[in-house]
């Protein structure tokens, strides 16, 4: 009795590739990690979309791009789109500008997006880490020197510290 196989044509997500989507999601699962534990605006189920959506965008650009448009202008629209998303998450709160880093965030996700449609894997992850290596080392640092915790820092490590000191 012989087994039969599926027909792995269902599978096929051409000319999207299997491993250029799971890079994606981990890409992006890197960075909203980071953020969903820091309790900020983008988590990992946005930051991975955004890398997912914005390699769909590029993959299928450059699938066809001999025939109708130019990948570079589908790049040029996803930032500007981009763009217009991150302003979303930016906001204005006692004299302070919040959202500003959750913004710069969706835009590097999106470059990494850029980065996996054009088969660029290994770099890509790699941005991702160098990203939060960054988000989080600011902070180590910030934590570290006063001097770094000057205007709207300060201010901010002050409402954090008011939001968690126990009340009596």
């Amino acid at each position: 009795m012989a087994v039969e196989l599926p027909d792995l044509a269902i599978l096929s997500i051409a000319p999207l590739k299997w491993p250029a989507v799971l890079t994606t999601i981990v890409a992006g699962a890197i960075i909203g990690l980071e953020r969903q534990i820091r309790g900020k605006p983008i988590g990992i189920r946005t930051a991975a979309l955004i890398c997912l959506g914005t390699y769909v965008f590029i993959a299928m650009s450059v699938s066809v791009g001999n025939c109708v448009t130019d990948p570079s202008r589908v790049i040029g629209q996803v930032i500007t789109g981009i763009g217009f998303l991150g302003a979303g998450v930016i906001l204005s709160r006692d004299g302070m500008v919040l959202g500003v880093t959750s913004a710069a965030a969706i835009w590097v996700l999106a470059a990494i997006g850029v980065m996996i449609g054009l088969d660029k894997y290994g770099p890509a992850l790699l941005v991702a880490v160098v990203v939060v290596g960054i988000l989080v080392g600011v902070d180590v640092l910030e934590n570290s020197f006063h001097s770094l915790r000057k205007g709207v820092h300060q201010r901010m490590s002050e409402r954090r510290y008011q939001r968690k000191k126990p009340e009596k």
